[in-house]
């Protein structure tokens, strides 16, 4: 592939990813604000961006087989453990700005699990099985991921058992 296609991809990509996430905040606030038609019309259009950002992806070849899946998918847990939200969370720091020291803190805690499950995910498929079953939480306030049991409290935010969400 060309050089600047592939770049137009990859933007695209990034753009309809985020279009994605973006309208599905969008129709989780309707929802809370009882606006049911709007939450549907934003959960529809979300559908559609992600189906362009799959396409984006698939057109660049970046849909592999599981094993080198969870390799991206370690490495991208392991470069914002190590690089990208130590580095966001210092400037966060010095620039005062609580908000986002929480949220990027949030993030790191719950990244941490994510490398360890991914990698364990990782051992079982080369090892020719799949991932156990069972059940997996996460909390909707700041994202800790939970395999098995729920806690009382989230060991993160502290907020209740209520606020995890089960997969």
């Amino acid at each position: 592939m060309r050089k600047m296609t592939e770049s137009h991809l990859a933007a695209a990509f990034a753009g309809e990813s985020q279009a994605h996430m973006r309208y599905l905040i969008f129709a989780q606030k309707a929802q809370e604000e009882g606006k049911s038609n709007l939450a549907r019309l934003f959960e529809a259009i979300a559908f559609a961006e992600r189906v362009h950002a799959t396409n984006h992806y698939r057109t660049l070849g970046n849909i592999k087989g599981n094993d080198e899946n969870l390799g991206v998918a370690i490495g991208g847990e392991i470069y914002e453990i190590e690089e990208m939200y130590p580095a966001y969370s210092d400037v966060a720091r010095t620039q005062g700005e609580r908000g986002a020291q929480l949220s990027f803190h949030y993030a790191l805690s719950a990244e941490k699990i994510h490398a360890q499950v991914y990698t364990q995910a990782q051992e079982a498929i080369r090892g020719g099985g799949d991932v156990p079953g069972g059940s997996i939480f996460i909390c909707s306030v700041c994202g800790h991921t939970v395999l098995g049991d729920v806690p009382e409290k989230c060991p993160v935010c502290g907020k209740g058992r209520e606020t995890f969400r089960q997969f």
